[in-house]
């Protein structure tokens, strides 16, 4: 991937932007995610809400003939458009979709409802633009390992996290039903690497980015040697996971 869009799109400390050594790692984190969603969205007409830098959307667009993304930050929909012409991008409030109803086959929409504050109201309108039938797939920071022991999220950007239990809870009172949760894991390499940086290559990035210094060239190394290979998306012991994934469908 070359590095044409990563210039045009300033970082913001939260928007993950492909293309960057020292992001790589959750690049990578949410990349897999996006991959192993491709085939449930191989058909029809997919949504993606809230699609920052526009890569995901582009993923999903290798398997769908039509992928709407949108997003609130202009400068970010102007972006997509010019990098992805594949993905079409418009600028849109996520409580508001300018979709008709019932016209998505699927919704996708990652690490993005922890920025929300009218959670139960974006669920709502997923459900009006979602055909019967049809997919939705989230996924959000676990906030029993995200922001532990605390009721308000560590992460400045993030209003709401959730934990496995409430993020189901959302789902279904929005509407959709035969939601599954899946947990997002660090594999056998990662854990490894770990092991070396203290205990968690999470922390060892934050401790860099607090202290202002240069990158330690072991954990710049293994930052950036991460895959999507070195993550697990299983069912089972969410509240242990990295990341939650809610899939759903529309009754």
């Amino acid at each position: 991937m070359t590095d044409i869009g990563v210039q045009a799109l300033p970082l913001t400390g939260e928007r993950t932007v492909p293309g960057i050594p020292e992001e790589n790692y959750w690049f990578r984190r949410h990349e897999v995610v996006y991959r192993a969603l491709r085939a449930r969205c191989s058909g029809g007409v997919v949504l993606e809400a809230g699609c920052g830098e526009g890569y995901g959307a582009d993923l999903l667009a290798g398997g769908a003939p039509t992928v709407l993304a949108v997003d609130y930050d202009s400068l970010t929909v102007a972006h997509v458009a010019r990098r992805y012409p594949r993905v079409a991008a418009a600028r849109a409030n996520l409580v508001a979709l300018p979709v008709r109803d019932e016209v998505c086959d699927a919704l996708v929409s990652l690490q993005v409802i922890e920025h929300l504050w009218e959670q139960e109201r974006f669920l709502r309108e997923c459900f009006r633009v979602v055909r019967p039938g049809g997919t939705v797939a989230l996924s959000t920071p676990n906030r029993l390992t995200f922001s532990p022991g605390r009721d308000t999220p560590l992460n400045p950007f993030h209003t709401r996290e959730l934990s496995g239990a409430e993020l189901t809870g959302l789902v279904r009172d929005a509407g959709f039903a035969d939601v599954e949760i899946l947990g997002l894991h660090h594999g056998p390499r990662l854990r490894e690497i770990e092991a070396s940086h203290g205990g968690s290559i999470v922390d060892a990035q934050v401790e860099v980015a607090l202290s202002g210094e240069g990158w330690p060239a072991a954990l710049l190394r293994d930052v950036t040697s991460v895959t999507c290979a070195d993550f697990e998306l299983i069912a089972g012991n969410p509240d242990a996971s990295l990341d939650l994934v809610a899939l759903a469908v529309r009754p």
